[in-house]
Order: structure tokens, then C-alpha cells, then sequence
């Protein structure tokens, strides 16, 4: 046999495994299933022992993807149905698989561009799915894809979808909603709503934007009495109300994980009398920005009123950000102080930064380590020694000059950054010598750059291929003025490339339509 004359069936079966493995498993079942090779079959067959079939890839528009449906619903699914466990879905592929065969063993569901429409068909009383719904399925993922300016009314949008959810699904453990987009304003709202709204006595495990730390206390007034994780994300009001809530004691409650993105202050006696009903907790996650402070929150203060109630904690994640406002800067602790207090306790691993965003405004930003996160806002001129391997979305805001090293360093450490905001105006510029060699800085994953309260330096830092390479760059935010200036009336050469896939400029001033202008912007 002619050495370069292998076939795919003259491999081993480890090598095969090898290259299944690879593969999505609606691909490997696509590919060997019921093509009369028993040995590829049973290969197959060892390979998707998991029962997880994912098919967000397909298009059910496109007629390649059509046949492959076909195929899947008339031939593979009733093969196999008493192996799935788990399904990947979009909307509109619902019904044509999970009608296609009888699913004895199918306890798990993710729903992808997951939208209020779809809540409304599928988990009606007149829907054909919903005795499997309603009996097989335990763990449910949703991701949401509706857009807040659809919805009419919120509370009709929580009816029809966060309420229709428990009721349809009653054997429900695991309910994991994902937002389209950071703190959606699509989250759950209870205030004004009956007592027994979102009730569920099976849940075990919550993961959900609320709308504020109202609702959280809600979820945890008794309604949902086996929760033994609860993973929440608040958008929007930052304090809690003046409503009584219930406040016992929280047994079963092992993991919190608690997000406020938007600034929030601790005079509100609520927010650290939750942490004293969590006494048997094991896990605890915290991403707090606190404002009106007269002194950081260091590690004395989280170990007095937070960590002193949790006697079984064995895990503390945490991102707290203080934001204090002071005319005397001499008189607060440096950032070795405060890292100090969360050593003295005995969390070796954190980091803490601090920069100011104003002459009187201060923030200390403290963290453990490896950075759990993906969102950061006011991030100061100190880069530490580490990779913020989750990171997306990151503001970085002082009143010192970010020079070009900085940014270079800051590629390295945000190697997944998708937005950037630059706040930065009027600081005295930095001195390069420009005898020295620069690396190109770059950002792969930037799709979204903010320079609308920087200076347009920055801009052309940005804009210029020999000094930044933006390959995903698609939305820009600028001054319309700085635009003008830094590409040379859109007429230089250097800002040309980083601009080329930009299809939505925002700019407060009228755009210049010429030729030169859309040679800058091809794809406007």
C-alpha cells in the first residue's frame, strides 16, 4: 500500500476517539451515525455517552442545515432518544426536535436567543411540549435575547416569562437566566407583585438579574425554601426600600453570589443584615462599587460585618471598590495598608489599587486573585503583575497621563477586552523619548472603543496602525472634532486601517460625507 494511501477507517480506534473528541457531537452523530459501519457506529455511539446535543449551530433557513435537520429528526434522534440528557436549542428548533422522538431521559434544557414570544408559545396551556416540561425537565438554561425597548410593560414581560417559567416547569431545580447584556433592564421585578410570585419549593439553585436589593430579600423570605445557591445580579436601584422583610435565619443556603454593578452606599441596614442570616454558608462571591465612604472598606471592616457571621466559609471571591471623597489624600492608608488588613486575615491572595479619578476623589479597588470577573469601571494608571483572564468591559479613568507603555501593558493583562472606555482630559502629557522602539499594542477582541471624554492623543494612540492593531474594532464613540483632527480631515494613511470595519460611528456633530471620509469608514 502506497504510504500516503491511508484511509480514515485504517486508524486505530484510540486515534479515532482522539478525533471525535474534537468535535461537536451533533457532528459526530451526523457524520458516522447510520451509514452502515458498525465499528464508527459503536465509536459514535462511546462518544456522545454524555447525551448532550447542541444545535445552535443550525439555520434552519439554510437549506444545507435543512437536510441535516431532516436527517437528525427522521433517522439519529430515534436511534439514540433514550440516550439524551441535555439539549441545546434555539427557538425556533424547539418543537421540530423535541417532537421528533420520545426522551425517557431528557432532564436538562438550554434555550439560546431565548425572547418573551417564545415564552408565550411554548409554555402555554395549549403547548405540545408542555407535559415534558412540566414533568421531565429539572435544570433549565435561558439566555435572553429580548431587547428592553420591545418590552411595553415590565410587569406584564415578568408574567409572562419569569412567573410562566414556574409554573410550567414544577420539578425545576436548576434555573440559570442569563441577560443579553450587562444588567439588563429585562430582570426581575417583585415589588407590588403577590407573595407567593416566584414561588418554587424544589429550586435548589438560582442564577438571575433582579432589579434591586429589594428583590434579592424577596427571593430570600421563605418563598424559595430549599435554595442552596443563589447567584444574583442587581441593576439598577442601588439601596433598599423601607419594606420589612422577612429575616430569618437562611439553613439551607451554602453559595451566595451577590453583583451590584451601579454604586451603592452601606448606610442601608438591610444590606449588611443579609450577610448575618447566612450562617451556614460555604461560598461567597461579592462585586460591590461603594460610594460615600470617608474611608476605604478594607479587610477589618468585611471581617466585622460580613465574614464574622459565616463560621463554615471556606471561599471568598471578591471584587469591593471604594469610592471616598476627600480635600487631605495624605491622611488616608496607601494601597499596602489596606492589602494589609485582608492578609492579617488570612486572604494572602489580593491586590489593591489605588488611583484618583478627580483631585478630591479617591478609589481603592481590592481584589482576590485570579480575577473572577468581567466587568470593571474606573481602573486607575497602576496595572498589576497579573492577567484578567475573564475581563470584557473595562473604564479606565485618572488624573494621571496613560502614556504609550501603558497601553502595551494593558493589552497584556486584558487579552479577551471587548469595550473600552477612556476617561482621561486636561492631564499633563507624559514626555516620550522617541528615539525608543514601541511594540503595536493589541487588542484582538475590541469591538467597542469609547473616547468621548478623553483627549484626542488618545485617539490617535488608537486610531494609528503603527502604534495599535484593532482587527474587531465596529463601533466607535467619539468627538466628532478629534476624529477630524487626528485622521488629518480622513485623508492620512496610518488611521485608515483600525477604521475599516467601523459600522456604527457615534458622534454629537454632523458627519463629513466626502469621498474621504467613506475611504476611513468603507462599511458606513
Amino acid at each position: 500500500m502506497n504510504e500516503f494511501d491511508v484511509s480514515l477507517l485504517d486508524l486505530p480506534n484510540e486515534v479515532l476517539l482522539m478525533i471525535l473528541k474534537k468535535l461537536n457531537n451533533t457532528d459526530v452523530l451526523y457524520s458516522f451515525l447510520n451509514i452502515n459501519h458498525g465499528r464508527l457506529e459503536t465509536l459514535a455511539q462511546e462518544q456522545v455517552s454524555s447525551g448532550t446535543l447542541n444545535f445552535v449551530s443550525f439555520d434552519p433557513t439554510s437549506s444545507m442545515d435543512r437536510l441535516r435537520l431532516d436527517r437528525f429528526r427522521l433517522h439519529i434522534l430515534p436511534s439514540i432518544h433514550e440516550n439524551i440528557k441535555y439539549l441545546i436549542l434555539k427557538p425556533d428548533l424547539i418543537e421540530c426536535i423535541l417532537l421528533a422522538s420520545h426522551y425517557p431521559n431528557l432532564t436538562k434544557i438550554k434555550l439560546c436567543d431565548f425572547n418573551e414570544e417564545c415564552a408565550l408559545h411554548y409554555f402555554g396551556d395549549e403547548s405540545p411540549l408542555r407535559y415534558i416540561f412540566q414533568h421531565q425537565i429539572t435544570n433549565l438554561i435561558l439566555v435572553n435575547h429580548d431587547k428592553d425597548m420591545l418590552i411595553k410593560s415590565l410587569k406584564t414581560y415578568i408574567l409572562n416569562v419569569y412567573i410562566q417559567i414556574l409554573n410550567v416547569f414544577q420539578n425545576l431545580k436548576h434555573l440559570n437566566i442569563i441577560g443579553s447584556s450587562n444588567m439588563s433592564t429585562l430582570c426581575l421585578a417583585l415589588r407590588g407583585l403577590p407573595s407567593n410570585t416566584f414561588y418554587l419549593s424544589s429550586l435548589t439553585y438560582l442564577s438571575i438579574d433582579v432589579y434591586s436589593l429589594d428583590d434579592c430579600l424577596y427571593l430570600l423570605d421563605g418563598r424559595l425554601k430549599q435554595l442552596a445557591t443563589l447567584i444574583v445580579r442587581i441593576g439598577h436601584m442601588e439601596n433598599s426600600s423601607s419594606i420589612i422583610h422577612n429575616m430569618d435565619h437562611l439553613p439551607n443556603l451554602k453559595c451566595f453570589s451577590l453583583t451590584f454593578q451601579n454604586c451603592i452606599t452601606l448606610l442601608n441596614t438591610n444590606f449588611l443584615l443579609l450577610f448575618r442570616r447566612m450562617s451556614n454558608l460555604e461560598n461567597l462571591t461579592l462585586y460591590l462599587r461603594i460610594k460615600d465612604q470617608d474611608k476605604f472598606v478594607d479587610g477589618t471592616f468585611l471581617q466585622s460585618e460580613i465574614l464574622a457571621y459565616m463560621p463554615l466559609l471556606h471561599s471568598f471571591t471578591f471584587y469591593i471598590c471604594t469610592y471616598v471623597t476627600t480635600i487631605d489624600s495624605l491622611h488616608h492608608p496607601t494601597s499596602q495598608d489596606v492589602q494589609r488588613t485582608f492578609t492579617n486575615l488570612g486572604q494572602k491572595q489580593v491586590v489593591c489599587i489605588i488611583n484618583n479619578i478627580s483631585p478630591e476623589d479617591i478609589v481603592c479597588s481590592a481584589f482576590s486573585t485570579p480575577f473572577a470577573f468581567d466587568y470593571i469601571e474606573d481602573f486607575g494608571h497602576t496595572i498589576p503583575n497579573i492577567i484578567f483572564n475573564h475581563v470584557t468591559y473595562l473604564m479606565i479613568h485618572d488624573i494621571v497621563w496613560f502614556n504609550r507603555e501603558f497601553f502595551i501593558e494593558l493589552a497584556r493583562a486584558f487579552p479577551l477586552l471587548q469595550i473600552l472606555r477612556v476617561l482621561n482630559m486636561g492631564a499633563e502629557p507624559c514626555q516620550l523619548d522617541n528615539s525608543q522602539s514601541y511594540k503595536i499594542a493589541e487588542f484582538p477582541h475590541l469591538t467597542y472603543l469609547d473616547m468621548r471624554r478623553a483627549d484626542s492623543p488618545y485617539l490617535e494612540q488608537f486610531l494609528n496602525e503603527t502604534k495599535m492593531y484593532l482587527p474587531s474594532l465596529t463601533k466607535l464613540n467619539v468627538i466628532y472634532n478629534n476624529l477630524r483632527i487626528v485622521t488629518d480631515n480622513f485623508t492620512r494613511r496610518e488611521t485608515r486601517r483600525n477604521c475599516a470595519k467601523v459600522k456604527q460611528l457615534l458622534v454629537s456633530s454632523p458627519l463629513a460625507h466626502t469621498k474621504e471620509f467613506y475611504l476611513h469608514f468603507p462599511l458606513l
